[in-house]
């Protein structure tokens, strides 16, 4: 099993970059629940350079985070040696280069997962990340071929030859996103094959899977990433797996109400409240609540209103849903009723 330490200790439980979700008061969630290694939202280096005001507001770390790394997406190299270098003003653990984000908005810039494609582009901009950064670099990829592990070894071989601390491999290509089969196999021989970390990631919902995707591709570190959306317990149901106890109805109304409360107080009321829509309907998916009261997400105008909705949760789920789940003891989502 590849267990290098490197930039993260050995058996790291990591929360992946997440576009639009990794902000402060969404660690601090995770954070809370046994999680340790997590990162910024990925950020466009083209933003940053040019000082966008939401961008910067990424770049936010809180008081009590001991452990943080940043992510950056881009392709030019004037631009990301000018990011690294206002990254380098900051105080991170990691600066990792996203190289698989397969959304169309950044596969049409040439960056992310289809910049990865492109192998001596991919490595280029990589080194310039790497030559100009204060702290170590990794890289975020996804396999290249299901069939063929030569691709995806020769671009993780080059970006180690550029000064990589680890990399993290998504088990899909760009083109399946987050469906389909996590081909392990692959991510397996990069870990044999590379002394560096090897840290995988696809396809986590559960305890479960995380062992599954441990055993099966000889890594020791794992990355958690869609399978956190609205389940930050699922770091305390890895770390404790036996004595770990689902949340209940009330642990789910608490935690929306301090998630959406610190969302306000980092952006605001109204922003605060739009944002959180999505953070909310996440919390609720696949746990059995109605669809009347998931309409109703749209309607909380204030903190009064939060309290009331959160009350409402606190009803727990329908009798129906309660008899669905004793049929299903593999559910994905885990929930005491």
């Amino acid at each position: 099993m590849n267990s290098s330490p490197g930039i993260y200790p050995e058996n790291a439980l990591i929360l992946a970059p997440l576009s639009g979700y990794t902000d402060l008061p969404y660690r601090n969630s995770a954070r809370r629940h046994g999680a340790e290694y997590l990162f910024t939202e990925m950020i466009d280096a083209g933003a940053l350079v040019f000082g966008n005001e939401k961008t910067l507001k990424m770049l936010t770390r809180g008081e009590n985070e001991s452990w943080l790394g940043i992510q950056i997406v881009g392709s030019e190299h004037q631009i990301l040696k000018k990011a690294v270098h206002i990254i380098n003003q900051h105080s991170f653990q990691v600066l990792d280069f996203n190289l698989g984000c397969p959304a169309p908005k950044v596969v049409r810039k040439n960056e992310g997962a289809k910049l990865a494609e492109n192998r001596e582009n991919a490595v280029n901009a990589f080194k310039v990340i790497s030559d100009n950064s204060s702290i170590p670099v990794s890289a975020k990829i996804r396999i290249l071929s299901e069939e063929d592990p030569q691709p995806t070894l020769e671009l993780i071989n080059d970006l180690v030859d550029a000064g990589a601390a680890g990399i993290t491999i998504h088990g899909r290509l760009r083109k399946n996103f987050y469906s389909g089969p996590v081909f392990t196999s692959i991510i397996a021989q990069a870990a044999e094959s590379f002394n560096i970390p090897i840290i995988a990631n696809g396809g986590v919902h559960n305890y479960e899977d995380y062992i599954k995707l441990k055993n099966e591709t000889h890594c020791d570190k794992i990355m958690l990433a869609r399978g956190a959306m609205g389940n930050p317990w699922i770091f305390s149901e890895i770390i404790s797996n036996i004595s770990f106890t689902p949340p209940s109805a009330d642990d789910i109304a608490n935690e929306i109400e301090l998630h959406v409360l610190e969302m306000i107080d980092f952006y605001g009321l109204k922003l605060g409240l739009t944002i959180s829509r999505k953070i909310v309907l996440d919390y609720m998916s696949g746990r059995g609540f109605p669809r009347i009261l998931k309409n109703e997400v749209v309607k909380i105008a204030d903190v009064f209103d939060l309290k009331i909705f959160t009350d409402k949760l606190r009803n727990g789920t329908s009798e129906r849903y309660k008899n669905w789940l004793k049929t299903l003891p593999k559910i994905k989502r885990k929930m005491s009723v």
